[in-house]
């Protein structure tokens, strides 16, 4: 009998993917399709009373639309739908809930923060490339937040979600996302992300231990390696260093927006948050000491269809 199938969707601050899976004959999750689609419904997430507007939500419900039809041809048992930061911190997200569950049958569960890095630990851990890890750290940026994990022997000793998130960042420091980035906006922007680590409670207390990074941006830092070698994202190392992302914030931070566009590999509808999103992952690896991050594509998504599968 073939094993069961599930599509899990993740509707993120910056952008609403799909992952339909199913699980081999040797346990391991087998990825059967997955699509992401731009649909940015956090806009004005850094707001005291955030709320998702018209044209966001009404993005997020095309998206959803659109990848539960790509999941329909695989007949997956179970289809998942999960928010995260924008709907969780949105006065209307319950609002949001109910127009997608009544447009398309499905209900969205909205993830408290602690579940969300705890479902992003599970899904790290189906990454067969980090086998070999022991104690480490994982890091997941996102749009709203950023996830904070430690692992002592492959099993979580901390998890915790800070307000860290790319576009949350852009709308709170970046006051014109259009020009070259603003050296004081950099500077301060920088001393929040150390600020908030540091009042966090986290903990960098496992000797030697290495970090893992998920999230679309690393994913874009590959990808346009990859584009000025020409090749594709799996061709490209896995392994990114520190001393990369600070040479490739450099460059991005000198450009305007229109410029940032023209940079081979850029994602076009990331291109504003980008380099808010670099500010922070280079202010985690100097606060942390890392000297380069392991980058996994199994993240929010695998760890829901890790459950879902059990």
């Amino acid at each position: 009998m073939s094993s069961p199938v599930v599509a899990v969707i993740d509707i993120g601050s910056n952008s609403i993917k799909v992952l339909v899976a199913t699980r081999r004959s040797d346990g391991r999750l087998e990825s059967l399709k997955t699509l992401t689609i731009d649909a940015r419904i956090s806009a004005g997430i850094s707001r005291a009373a955030p709320q998702l507007s018209e044209e966001g939500m009404a993005r997020g419900l095309a998206a959803i639309h659109e990848l539960l039809a790509v999941a329909a041809p695989f007949e997956p048992s179970h289809t998942v739908l999960v928010a995260t930061s924008a709907v969780r911190d949105a006065l209307n997200g319950p609002e949001f809930q109910q127009r997608v569950q009544l447009a398309t049958g499905h209900a969205i569960r909205i993830l408290s923060g602690d579940e969300e890095a705890d479902l992003i630990g599970r899904g790290l851990t189906c990454d067969p490339a980090l086998a070999h890890l022991r104690d480490f750290y994982v890091f997941d940026l996102g749009g709203g937040s950023l996830e904070c994990l430690a692992f002592r022997d492959r099993r979580i000793e901390q998890a915790i979600s800070l307000r860290l998130g790319c576009v949350r960042m852009t709308e709170k420091f970046i006051t014109d996302s259009h020009a070259p980035l603003n050296a004081a906006a950099c500077t301060e922007l920088a001393l929040h992300v150390r600020d908030t680590l540091k009042q966090s409670g986290f903990r960098f207390n496992l000797p030697g231990a290495e970090a893992v990074f998920t999230g679309g941006t690393l994913t874009s830092v590959r990808v346009m390696t990859g584009a000025l070698h020409g090749v594709g994202l799996d061709d490209t190392p896995a392994v990114v260093l520190a001393s990369t992302l600070h040479a490739l914030l450099d460059e991005v931070g000198g450009k305007s927006l229109a410029e940032r566009r023209q940079i081979p590999g850029m994602p076009t509808a990331r291109a504003d948050v980008f380099p808010a999103a670099l500010i922070t992952a280079v202010t985690l690896a100097e606060f942390g000491l890392f000297e380069r991050f392991h980058h996994s594509l199994y993240n929010l998504r695998w760890g829901l269809a890790a459950r879902a599968l059990a």
